[in-house]
């Protein structure tokens, strides 16, 4: 028997999908929950930070200010901010491409495919990303020879790819995350109506998948761009790489701080539209469970 809700009375709250959570129910990573006061509290410390190296500049009169020599500096480290920006769209590209179908996978009929699907999502999704970047950067050759052509393999293009594999597996999961989301009824209708699995799984679960697994997946770029930074560890000439290489240039302590808290005001104006994209597509496709 329907229960009915008298005229007047609160309608009962529904507790829906993803809503209010901090990790993503697919993949678990955290959320990127970024807000204007977290730019407002970057750019105050950076201010402080700068004004106090501008207080120490006070001894090195012979030398550019603090400003002066961010400003000197910016376009070099604009040119490592940009290689940043191409290994995130590169590997969420690949990532995604090789997540999808190994998403597909673990939703297979057939044992063998799902199994090892399974296996291969959980070893890439439950390793470090700096391990992994480790073992790509150093497994994988300088250069690579095709029908007599040699094709160099910059250090940028091993990293991508080192970052391409947690993407791939992470991805995988919010793939088969969100075909399973679908209610069972729905496969048993379509079956009824003599649709076959791969048009039921084209034609009817993953159209409606997509609005679910959009806010992860752009969850997921914000965090492989941040991530990113984890490049200059293996030598990657990066945004974190140029700015320790000009510092090393300059030999001026006081302007460490400056320095970084200039590049992660630029991490938080490309990273902080996206986050809020998130949240928002989150909240509009929300899906009462």
């Amino acid at each position: 028997m329907n229960a009915t809700v008298p005229r007047g009375a609160p309608l009962p709250v529904l507790h829906r999908h993803g809503e209010g959570r901090r990790f993503c129910a697919y993949t678990g990573i955290p959320y990127v929950r970024l807000t204007l006061w977290h730019g407002v509290l970057m750019v105050v410390t950076f201010v402080l930070m700068t004004t106090a190296a501008g207080a120490q500049f006070q001894t090195y009169g012979s030398q550019l200010g603090v400003v002066a020599t961010l400003i000197k500096w910016t376009p070099l480290l604009w040119q490592g901010f940009l290689l940043n920006l191409v290994m995130s769209i590169i590997a969420m590209t690949v990532g995604t491409l090789l997540g999808a179908l190994l998403g597909l996978g673990q939703v297979s009929l057939l044992a063998p495919i799902r199994v090892n699907s399974w296996i291969l999502t959980q070893i890439f999704r439950n390793s470090p990303w700096l391990v992994l970047l480790f073992y790509v950067m150093y497994l994988m050759p300088f250069e690579v020879t095709v029908f007599g052509t040699t094709i160099p393999l910059p250090d940028w293009m091993k990293a991508t790819f080192g970052f391409s594999l947690p993407v791939m597996a992470n991805v995988s999961e919010i793939v088969r995350g969100g075909i399973r989301s679908i209610p069972q009824a729905q496969w048993e209708a379509a079956r009824a109506l003599a649709f076959a699995r791969r048009q039921i799984l084209w034609m009817i679960i993953i159209p409606q998948c997509l609005k679910r697994m959009l806010p992860p997946w752009m969850n997921l770029y914000a965090i492989l761009t941040m991530g990113t930074v984890l490049a200059n560890i293996v030598g990657v000439s990066e945004a974190l790489t140029m700015t320790r290489e000009v510092l090393a240039s300059e030999h001026r302590g006081e302007l460490l701080l400056p320095f970084y808290g200039y590049i992660l005001i630029w991490f938080f104006i490309y990273i902080f539209p996206i986050a809020r994209l998130t949240v928002r597509l989150e909240r509009k496709w929300a899906v009462a469970t």
